[in-house]
């Protein structure tokens, strides 16, 4: 099982949904940046689950310890070693169904691979994991900050109700963290009404990287709109990329999708359009990186559905517990962070790309 992300950037995640912690190793990260619990908490604070009248009702604080790598408010050079302890995890909703495959989930697919698996929420495959990248990517961010980059993601569709307005402002003032308000409000009334059915909704999160230079990713296989589209894709409910214009850009000409170049006031080189999404060839063109993930409905719903046990026998199955009616909202941060260790990786690795760095005069 792979549990590793990144190059030189690297952080191996570990623990169980219902098991005694969880936690991950950073290694590679500089010495020098500040760091402290509250930078780290103040990230997985929006991730935790219990937040919102939207979220699943479990109750986790989610506390983080940083137990090596940090000295004195700044990290040290040596691997970053962060771990939290499960508090409310239930593990009696899952025993009766310990045999049965839930559909939606990876339970049989576990099974199939390993011949074993952890029943109690799904293991390793729980969403739970995520803790581990987030408090990555709060050390990913305070990295970052050094070289002007900043992230931030949005939630721009839940269901069949669409963001129209952007006001970053607003994605921290409202439940499901839409800049647009008014459509908060009605992604908020969707999801009450669907928990109501107990049933779940999906949903589209947009993520923007600003202040990334030019030069980051490789041509070949190291291409950073592929990272980045193999860093969403590994976040669990993902079910679809778009880089760009995506597959919008289907619909017109070349002569029409093309980012036109001109030459700003300072000097730098910039596009008047950003269709591309920031990126040319897997590399970097300086301006804003922009992609958009698609989160399927939560698979975990109280009706009735079709399975069969691990011996192969028809059942029916009501999967309960404790699950979000949507999880968009919460993946908003997860997907901040998995952006910001891709880049953090980038650009890392970039600075062993030539003996002297320096930006080009027309960045």
């Amino acid at each position: 099982m792979n549990n590793s992300f990144g190059r030189v950037f690297r952080i191996t995640t570990w623990g169980e949904s219902h098991g005694p912690a969880l936690g991950v190793v950073l290694d590679g990260c500089p010495a020098g940046i500040e760091l402290s619990n509250e930078i780290v908490q103040a990230e997985l604070d929006r991730r935790r689950v219990g937040q919102s009248k939207v979220t699943s009702p479990r109750q986790e604080r989610d506390r983080v310890e940083i137990l090596s790598g940090v000295w004195d408010g700044r990290t040290t050079g040596a691997p970053i070693c962060m771990i939290t302890y499960n508090r409310d995890a239930d593990s009696s909703k899952y025993d009766i169904i310990k045999d049965l495959y839930r559909p939606g989930h990876a339970d049989y697919t576990y099974d199939a691979k390993w011949g074993i698996r952890d029943h109690r929420g799904g293991g390793r495959s729980s969403a739970r994991e995520t803790w581990g990248r987030v408090a990555a990517g709060a050390v990913a961010r305070q990295m970052l900050k050094t070289a002007g980059i900043d992230v931030y993601a949005h939630t721009v569709q839940i269901g069949d109700i669409k963001a129209e307005t952007f006001d970053r402002c607003a994605i921290e003032r409202n439940l499901v963290r839409s800049a647009d308000p008014a459509a908060a409000e009605k992604m908020v009334a969707a999801i009450e009404k669907i928990k109501a059915e107990k049933n779940s909704l999906g949903g589209v999160v947009e993520v923007v990287a600003e202040g990334v230079p030019p030069g980051l990713g490789d041509p070949m296989y190291g291409k950073l709109d592929a990272l980045i589209g193999y860093a969403m894709m590994s976040i669990h409910a993902t079910k679809g990329v778009e880089i760009g214009r995506g597959f919008a850009s289907v619909s017109s000409t070349g002569w029409e999708n093309n980012d036109w170049f001109y030459v700003d006031d300072e000097g730098r080189v910039r596009t008047r359009t950003n269709h591309a999404g920031g990126m040319l060839g897997g590399i970097s063109n300086g301006e804003p990186i922009v992609a958009r993930v698609a989160i399927k409905p939560t698979s975990s719903v109280e009706r009735e559905q079709e399975t069969v046990t691990r011996q192969g026998e028809p059942r029916k199955i009501i999967v309960e517990g404790r699950h979000d009616p949507c999880v968009v909202p919460r993946a908003v941060p997860v997907i901040e962070a998995m952006m910001l260790l891709v880049l953090a990786d980038a650009w890392l690795v970039n600075r062993m790309s030539r003996l002297s760095w320096e930006q080009p005069a027309s960045y």
